[in-house]
């Protein structure tokens, strides 16, 4: 007689992003154990409408926010993954969740209430080898290169992998590629969560802050979408305020890329593209010489036929 076929449930993730003075952050939450994990809940299909409505009641109370701008991700059902049923009222031990990832960005980071167990944090406190403003993270030549390279050994496939996806031996980086890169880390188990989910302990190295579940590779997988999209897409201006600096601006695009650009060339690829419109207005509190304050030509942009925006490399890693 056959065993009969584990509970299956329909989760929902919300990979909430805002930008703070450039800086790229995440809203999380924290787990009685004390793991921190992305907004999720149940999908109740007796309770719930819609996929979006049950996610937007699932952030909000998690975290007193209300949900703008959001778009699906992906759906992660890897029969693999560690089941979150810790979060889902009396789910059998052994359900297997299937969770459905979204997108939502958001134009400022407003406070949490101290009511809530969620706060925002930098997304490079995850990913701190994505982060190339500065030029490119020592980690990635001292830890992380030799590392793979040991593991991939003598299988050409393994080390080809390596080097392309964190550009190692020459190899150019692209940015987008950030999925690739933490996959790859867990499959040559250098990240805490492949440690965890295999009862190993502490893993060698300590790269980035781990996450509840399969929560980081939903996480990576909205920067890789995060930072394609920008480029096809006028998101970004999803992340500003009403008015902005073109410098404001700037900086939160180098923050989601990771990447410095170069100035006077994003500066003429925008005005080419007709994407912001000056306001007449001039920011004066920032103590240094006045810039003017643009705003976002929302009506405009649907009818371009390219309203990305061009991400000119200041230098090339």
């Amino acid at each position: 007689m056959n065993d009969p076929a584990p509970a299956l449930l329909i989760g929902l993730s919300a990979v909430m992003v805002a930008i703070s003075e450039g800086e790229p952050h995440v809203l999380v939450t924290r787990r009685p154990g004390g793991e921190e994990a992305l907004p999720f809940g149940p999908f109740d299909p007796a309770r719930h409408r819609t996929f979006d409505l049950s996610l937007r009641r699932w952030v909000r109370e998690q975290t007193g926010f209300e949900i703008g701008y959001v778009e699906q991700l992906y759906t992660f059902g890897d029969k693999d993954r560690e089941t979150p049923g810790a979060t889902v009222p009396g789910a059998p031990p052994d359900a297997r969740v299937i969770s459905v990832g979204y997108l939502a960005l958001t134009p400022e980071v407003r406070p949490v209430e101290a009511s809530f167990e969620a706060r925002w944090r930098s997304w490079y406190q995850y990913f701190p080898w994505e982060d190339h403003r500065s030029g490119r993270p020592d980690m990635l030549d001292g830890e992380i290169g030799p590392r793979l390279l040991a593991w991939a050994g003598s299988n050409d496939r393994r080390r080809d992998r390596a080097r392309t996806a964190f550009g190692l031996e020459g190899a150019r980086w692209f940015e987008e590629r950030v999925l690739e890169r933490y996959e790859l880390l867990y499959e040559a188990r250098l990240v805490a969560e492949y440690a965890r989910d295999a009862g190993q302990g502490e893993p060698a190295l300590s790269l980035g802050a781990a996450m509840a579940s399969d929560h980081r590779r939903i996480l990576a997988t909205a920067l890789s979408r995060l930072r394609s999209k920008i480029k096809y897409r006028p998101v970004v201006f999803e992340l500003m305020p009403e008015r902005f600096t073109l410098s404001e601006l700037q900086r939160a695009v180098e923050g989601i890329l990771g990447l410095s650009l170069h100035t006077q060339n994003f500066r003429r690829a925008l005005d080419k593209a007709g994407l912001v419109a000056g306001t007449g207005s001039m920011e004066t509190g920032t103590g240094g010489r006045p810039a003017e304050l643009f705003t976002f030509r929302r009506a405009h942009a649907g009818s371009i036929s390219a309203p990305g925006l061009a991400t000119p490399r200041k230098s090339v890693d």
